[in-house]
């Protein structure tokens, strides 16, 4: 690995293929095969704009550990992981978007040759980058293997962040933060919204003068008046509305590692249904705050956030939070825990939640979310941008 491209240390990453292998033993895997790139970089550093073709990580439970992608991507492999350069293994370029042939018809052959090709291999059915076509190859080419569902295996793995993966999403909060004094400096009624677009990505790419900004796993969203009902419109080239709301869906992030968070912006003199939705849901937050410590659960938490809106007039009808923390496009979700009702998952120091009470009526919306981390305190925020509606 090239040391400036290095985020964790050596013992950080193989505490991570062990914890790995520990629970595909529990699960009974042999092998898994590894296509979601936040997982692949977590595992082995791994880390460029190659996802849409295919690749992947394949780690066995007794050492086996290799990448198989692109040949034009192996030198990413040498730049951001450490493994030796047996253990990359490219595919030719022929193979890439090919009608006839498939890229995991030549995954089988190698594992053929390791003598991988048998037993129960996990793969990640229900994924953004494992597609049917690739399902079909492999189980085509490889009829003596047991293929099973492992979608999100390393997923649960990453639940619980190391001290530095939350130094690392701090840092994104910092770069958030600047987002949003950007934005209160330049937003005016009659810009367009893709000009606002344009300063919230420079904004976010410059970072600070410490850190810089990672590109993030969504783009900026944002809906004013009756489009911020729709909560993941994006920008188009009309103008920003005097005596009008919109909403900002936003993160910060660094080495990967993102910080949402969202806010109001209203022109002009806010009506009262933006300021009685903005105490109640401020009252939320702060309600729910000291309540993100180990022992909790999911589920308890968004009991008592949907009870809070419900005793003042208001009703939602999805989640209001999910985890956090390493993504790629097109989420920066880690698809794991929802804060709903029906969730049991208890809480541990080191979970990271975007905690989403967004509100959507049929003509105009509002949104004011925190990224927080569990600690045996309670819930701290991992950014300070002011929580109000903000106005201009």
């Amino acid at each position: 690995m090239k040391e400036s491209r290095r985020r964790f240390e050596k013992d950080e990453y193989a505490a991570r293929q062990n914890k790995t292998r520990s629970a595909m033993e529990q699960q009974g895997f042999d092998l898994l095969i590894v296509s979601d790139p936040s997982n692949m970089c977590w595992l082995t550093g791994f880390d460029g704009w190659s996802f849409y073709v295919h690749q992947c990580v394949v780690i066995g439970s007794h050492g086996e550990l290799f990448w198989f992608g692109r040949g034009i991507d192996a030198p990413t492999a040498y730049l951001t992981t450490d493994l030796p350069q047996s253990e990359v293994i490219p595919y030719p370029d022929h193979y890439v978007q090919s009608p006839d042939i498939h890229p995991m018809e030549y995954l089988a052959d190698i594992l053929k040759q390791r003598q991988l090709h048998t037993g129960k291999i996990g793969v990640e059915k229900d994924n953004y980058y494992f597609s049917a076509r690739a399902m079909e190859a492999l189980t085509h080419s490889l009829p003596d293997a047991q293929f099973q569902d492992a979608t999100s295996l390393v997923n649960w793995q990453r639940a619980i962040k190391s001290p530095q993966e939350i130094i690392y999403m701090q840092r994104a909060g910092q770069v958030i933060e600047q987002v949003y004094q950007r934005i209160m400096q330049v937003a005016e009624s009659g810009m367009r919204k893709n000009e606002l677009a344009a300063e919230i990505l420079h904004a976010g790419t410059w970072g600070t003068p410490e850190y810089y900004g990672d590109y993030t796993a969504i783009v900026p969203l944002m809906g004013m008046g009756e489009e911020a009902s729709a909560c993941h419109l994006t920008w188009d080239g009309t103008h920003l509305e005097q005596d009008n709301g919109m909403f900002l869906e936003l993160a910060g992030a660094h080495n990967r590692y993102h910080c949402p968070i969202s806010r109001t912006l209203y022109f002009g003199e806010p009506p009262a249904k933006y300021r009685d939705i903005e105490k109640v849901i401020g009252d939320s937050i702060e309600l729910l705050l000291p309540l993100f410590k180990p022992g909790n659960t999911c589920g308890e938490l968004a009991q008592i956030f949907f009870t809070h809106l419900q005793k003042h007039g208001y009703d939602k009808n999805n989640r209001c939070g999910y985890s956090i923390g390493m993504s790629y496009p097109p989420d920066w979700g880690e698809r794991t825990m929802s804060l709903r009702t029906n969730d049991q998952t208890v809480l541990q120091a080191g979970m990271c939640f975007h905690f989403m009470p967004g509100m959507w009526f049929d003509d105009w919306g509002f949104e004011m979310t925190e990224s927080i981390t569990v600690t045996e305190q309670g819930g701290r925020c991992l950014a300070n941008v002011p929580r109000q509606l903000l106005v201009k």
